[in-house]
């Protein structure tokens, strides 16, 4: 019998109780002053302690003692915990961008991005994961987006976080193809949203009121 995935396997939250797939959740572990660890990559040793990845969640484990208690052991939490997972979450998922950019699974630029929506609109292929950034211009998004009904939507960086990542000045446009490289991306790009308690698209707050962008070009 096959071993599950590790996309598949299933922890329970420290706050809820919740099960949910670790893909969805953040680990955390106890380092060795007896500090709470936020282990971005799950690789840490030491029993994990999981949260579903949502702002709250991080907010109300740290504020309650909920690490002390799952762990049943002293646990302090450094007062920085939440930008501590808001911080390198952003980073993993910037360095999963410039990862994608080297192995040729990323295009850039309205003109490329649109080709290749096109192409693999024509060859009913799955597209992958588009990428805008949060401060780019609604027009030339709405036009990206009309090309890839369906397709995820990150606008969870700026147009200069996207550009350096990929060793550009700036960057409006992205897109990484269907793969391990878009689902892995679109994982931690959907933990960070969580965290950042804004949606994944970044058109809407949690409350339905319109997010603020910018307005650079295409």
């Amino acid at each position: 019998m096959a071993a599950p995935s590790k996309h598949n396997v299933e922890r329970r939250c420290i706050v809820t109780g919740e099960t949910k797939s670790t893909a969805q959740m953040l680990r955390f572990v106890i380092g060795p002053e007896q500090v709470v660890v936020f282990d971005a990559a799950g690789k840490l040793p030491g029993r994990g302690l999981w949260l579903s990845a949502r702002l709250d969640m991080v907010k109300t484990a740290a504020a309650k003692g909920l690490f002390a208690r799952a762990a049943k052991a002293r646990a302090e939490v450094p007062a920085t915990l939440v930008e501590d997972v808001q911080r390198l979450l952003l980073k993993r998922c910037l360095d999963r961008l410039g990862l994608a950019r080297r192995s040729g699974d990323l295009v850039q630029g309205f003109d490329k991005v649109s080709a290749s929506l096109k192409n693999t609109s024509q060859k009913s292929a799955l597209a992958g994961v588009l990428v805008e950034a949060s401060d780019g211009g609604e027009d030339g998004r709405e036009k990206i987006t009309r090309l890839a009904p369906g397709v995820p939507v990150v606008a969870l960086f700026t147009a200069e976080q996207i550009g350096h990542a990929i060793g550009r000045d700036n960057a409006v446009h992205a897109l990484i193809g269907a793969g391990k490289m878009a689902e892995s991306f679109l994982q931690d790009a959907r933990r960070l949203a969580g965290v950042l308690d804004v949606p994944l698209d970044g058109l809407k707050t949690t409350d339905g009121e319109e997010f603020e962008q910018g307005s650079k070009t295409e």
